[in-house]
C-alpha cells in the first residue's frame, strides 16, 4: 500500500469530539497496515488523568481483536491532517507484539519512511525511545 493512502485512510478517520467533562477523542487518528493485508484504524482518548491511549494504540487493539499481531506500516495524522510521528511509548508497544514488527514501516514527518530494527525510529529530532539500537535507514517515499 502507498504511502498516500494509508495516510488518506488515517485523515478520514479523524473526528475530533468531547466526549465528557473530561475525555476528548479523537485529535490524532492512525491506520496500520497489518502482515494480513487489511488495514485497522484508530483515534486517541485523552483524559486528564493520563489513563487514555494513543491512536496507535488503538488500531493496534483493532488489529489484535482481528487475530493479527504483526504491523507492517503505520502512519498517525493531527487535527490538522499533517502527519506526526508514535510516541516511543507507541513504538515500543508496536515493537512488543510481534517480534517481526521491529522491522515495520512508519511514517514520520516530511512524509519519510523508516525501517529499522529500532521499530519507526525519528531522526532523533523526535521525543520518545525506541526498543532498538540500530540507527533506521531511510526509505524515501514514491513521488
Amino acid at each position: 500500500m502507498e504511502f498516500e493512502e494509508l495516510k488518506q485512510i488515517a485523515q478520514r478517520t479523524l473526528a475530533p469530539r468531547q466526549l465528557s467533562k473530561n475525555a476528548w477523542a479523537g485529535s490524532v487518528a492512525a491506520a496500520l497496515l497489518a502482515a494480513n493485508g487489511k488495514v485497522y484504524t484508530g483515534v486517541c482518548i485523552d483524559t486528564p488523568c493520563s489513563m487514555g491511549f494513543c491512536a496507535e494504540h488503538a488500531a493496534a487493539a483493532a488489529m489484535v481483536t482481528d487475530g493479527e499481531s504483526r504491523v507492517e506500516q503505520i502512519v498517525a495524522v493531527g487535527e490538522d491532517g499533517q502527519v506526526v510521528p508514535p510516541c516511543g511509548r507507541c513504538r515500543e508497544f508496536l515493537c512488543q507484539l510481534h517480534d517481526e514488527t521491529i522491522g515495520a514501516g512508519c511514517f514520520c514527518p516530511a512524509d519519510r519512511l523508516k525501517r529499522s530494527a529500532s521499530c519507526c525510529q525519528t531522526d532523533g529530532n523526535s521525543p520518545g525511545s525506541v526498543c532498538g539500537k540500530e540507527k533506521p535507514r531511510e526509505i524515501r517515499k514514491k513521488p
